[in-house]
């Protein structure tokens, strides 16, 4: 079975068309500036490079442009969309309603529809991308992938606020958590690597990206994560502040007369190492003008590193120990640098690096040695052969 997986955005819509009895990707691409202007990079494996500038108005023609790149003679994969059985779609909120991926239906759409206020600037694209499948491959089956799914595990101690409890009973505000797809797919490729069952380890995953986030999955469920009610929480990261005193907050209000908005995007746009460094959100970008010598860049990395160490530490006290830790996404998979830096603070653990393969890029690997009394691995995520798996899965129950 092939299937389409797609990440709606705002304005984008990312896209993998995978062969679901292999696993290889046939297709990927970006639909970029929806409703601006638009533009669709192809990327067809074992051909070249498309670019098309045509206008895309809307989601529905994006989707419309992708299929048609998908069936192009000269560089489509496929011959005709009948091919494409099914349609995986990331979605960013599923709440309190979903604890695992589900056939979309209408009573499923009108669960996404609640959960609008809970992540305003996602669910509506993730539900138009939904509709737009609809209208040009209906009758083909799509099937929903919560960012937030995996973490509907953790127990009432891990996700409630010390808020008056009638705002979460009114308005679900709780911790939420989010890379759910992420964390759940490198814990299950950790218990492979080491030969394990899931349910006999405890891992800390670290999705350390311009977004980040750690989890503490113990038995292969998740118990606890650092992202929030929002994205917001957490770890420092690219431009979002993490977690801040709200106190702060409200000082910094009253004293620059900020609105909510001003407040809201200073926190999520303009904090993290590029508000700690002053020079960019990209922490390559960062790493080079620590070389240069600039203090505050050296800052911004000091606090990431103590930040995430921290939370690590968090996590091997509530699931009373650690079998392994995995680095992963763009900057966990691909800094060494970082990730000596923090798995130095957690020595006490008796973790010691193998320096060779903390060096190594572009693959699954532990960096520890022998002696090592916990295992650390670097772990490429593929949050989108977990959505395809996850598609094929219930798509081939139907059939039963």
């Amino acid at each position: 079975m092939k299937i389409l997986v797609l990440n709606c955005g705002s304005s984008s819509l990312k896209y993998q068309l995978i062969d679901s009895e292999t696993e290889n990707v046939l297709a990927k691409g970006l639909c970029e500036r929806i409703g601006i202007d638009g533009m669709l990079k192809h990327e067809p494996v074992g051909k070249d490079k498309f670019v098309s500038n045509d206008p895309l108005p809307d989601h529905s023609t994006a989707v419309k442009a992708v299929m048609d790149a998908l069936v192009d003679p000269e560089h489509g994969v496929i011959g005709s969309t009948l091919e494409i059985g099914a349609v995986g779609h990331r979605v960013v909120h599923g709440g309190e309603y979903f604890a695992n991926s589900v056939l979309i239906t209408e009573e499923v759409k009108d669960a996404l529809r609640k959960c609008i206020d809970l992540a305003p600037l996602h669910n509506p694209a993730n539900i138009i991308g939904i509709e737009a499948c609809e209208k040009l491959m209906p009758g083909v089956p799509q099937v929903a992938v919560f960012d937030t799914a995996f973490h509907q595990t953790m127990p009432e101690k891990a996700y409630l606020y010390a808020l008056p409890y009638e705002y979460y009973e009114k308005y679900k505000v709780r911790k939420y958590g989010f890379h759910g797809t992420s964390h759940r797919y490198v814990s299950q490729e950790c218990a492979k690597l080491i030969g394990k069952p899931i349910e006999e380890l405890k891992i800390v995953t670290c999705h350390l990206g311009n977004g980040a986030s750690i989890c503490a999955v113990r038995k292969g469920i998740s118990v606890d994560t650092s992202m929030g009610f929002t994205p917001l929480d957490g770890l420092a990261m690219g431009t979002r502040s993490g977690s801040v005193d709200p106190a702060a907050i409200l000082y910094l209000m009253r004293k620059e007369n900020l609105t909510i908005d001003q407040m809201d995007h200073i926190l999520n746009k303009e904090s993290g190492v590029l508000g700690i460094s002053g020079v960019s959100s990209d922490f390559r970008d960062i790493e080079a003008a620590e070389g240069e010598g600039n203090e505050r860049a050296t800052s911004a990395l000091d606090l990431f590193a103590y930040r995430v160490a921290k939370t690590i530490g968090e996590y091997v006290t509530a699931m009373k120990g650690v079998d392994a830790i995995v680095f992963t996404a763009g900057l966990g998979e691909n800094s060494a640098t970082m990730r000596q830096v923090i798995c130095d603070y957690l020595r006490y653990l008796g973790i010691e690096l193998d320096s060779y393969n903390n060096s190594q890029r572009g693959k699954a690997i532990e960096i520890t040695t022998r002696q090592s009394r916990v295992q650390v691995f670097v772990i490429p995520t593929n949050e989108e052969l977990v959505i395809a798996r996850d598609t094929r899965e219930i798509v081939e129950g139907l059939k039963k």
